[in-house]
């Protein structure tokens, strides 16, 4: 069993934007406590964690709770995010991860800011590029997934929103498994049900919180690093994690992290400057962590 597994993530999948935010908890004082009569005050930006992102969404799973939301219910362009769907979309699919994939000049994308070490006519096993575009996000890795896929990309598209209906996301939109379109579009609380749901896979779970992978290339190992240095940080527990950037969509992070023993999921999304993202990801916990440590006080 996974870590950050259990009926309450499960229940979180489940539900629509509505409900997941109709569990929602706040702090009073020094304790939390839920809202009586269903209705749940969530946090605004004035008495949050001071977070730099355009929108987000915290959940701790544990206590099937809503911690924070901001525009938590808005599409809004979610970049390489979307990499995180095409790897369940290939693992419902049960395709073999050792056959060999030609990178092609299909894969070559005339995206504005597209970027790629992978080489044309590079081979790698369906294994390795899943592992790349989640670790480090590469590009052409997610396109050639998608274009191996039975059927081709006319088949995996519509695949990748069936898996989004299937989930309940009911405010995205996708039309390419790498995100470099700022038409691939999804709500923080759609992002959360796909972060739980990738969770689950334990392949997904290791090759997105791998720290470097090297891969052959020809005569050549070409090594790959994380693109999320918090997965480098011995002082975060993280389970699973995806980080997306296009100009449209901003900076985002995705994540389900161990946070005093609380399952956590963080959705941020369009953050301003270089490290904000993460950063926000670092004032979410601080604030955790300092609320918890005023109810253990007066406890």
């Amino acid at each position: 069993m996974a870590r950050g597994m259990g009926g309450a993530a499960l229940g979180l999948v489940k539900l629509a934007g509505v409900q997941l935010l109709a569990v929602g908890v706040f702090w009073v004082g020094s304790s939390c406590l839920a809202e009586a009569h269903g209705h749940h005050r969530v946090r605004t930006a004035s008495d949050g964690p001071g977070l730099r992102s355009a929108s987000a969404l915290v959940i701790d799973e544990t206590h099937s709770s809503v911690l924070y939301s901001r525009n938590a219910d808005v599409a809004a362009p979610i970049a390489s995010i979307t990499k995180l769907l095409t790897a369940l979309v290939i693992a419902d699919a049960k395709l073999p991860l050792d056959e060999p994939i030609q990178v092609t000049n299909d894969d070559r994308s005339l995206h504005k800011g597209a970027y790629s070490r992978l080489a044309i006519g590079a081979t790698l096993s369906r294994g390795d590029l899943i592992h790349l575009a989640l670790m480090a996000s590469e590009n052409r890795a997610a396109h050639a997934l998608g274009r191996t896929y039975p059927g081709g990309l006319e088949a995996f598209v519509p695949a990748m929103n069936a898996k989004a209906k299937e989930l309940g996301m009911t405010n995205s939109h996708f039309v390419d498994p790498t995100g470099l379109s700022e038409e691939n579009v999804a709500s923080p609380e759609d992002l959360a049900k796909l972060v739980i749901a990738a969770s689950h896979d334990p392949t997904i779970r290791e090759y997105s919180t791998d720290r470097r992978y090297a891969v052959a290339v020809g005569r050549h190992k070409i090594e790959f690093r994380n693109t999320n240095s918090l997965v480098g940080n011995p002082t975060w527990d993280i389970v699973v994690q995806k980080t997306g950037y296009i100009s449209e969509a901003g900076k985002c992070l995705v994540m389900q992290a161990i946070i005093d023993d609380r399952t956590v999921v963080m959705v941020l999304l369009n953050s301003y400057g270089r490290y904000t993202r993460t950063a926000d990801a670092v004032r979410i916990r601080r604030w955790m962590q300092a609320k918890l440590g005023e109810h253990t006080a007066h406890s």
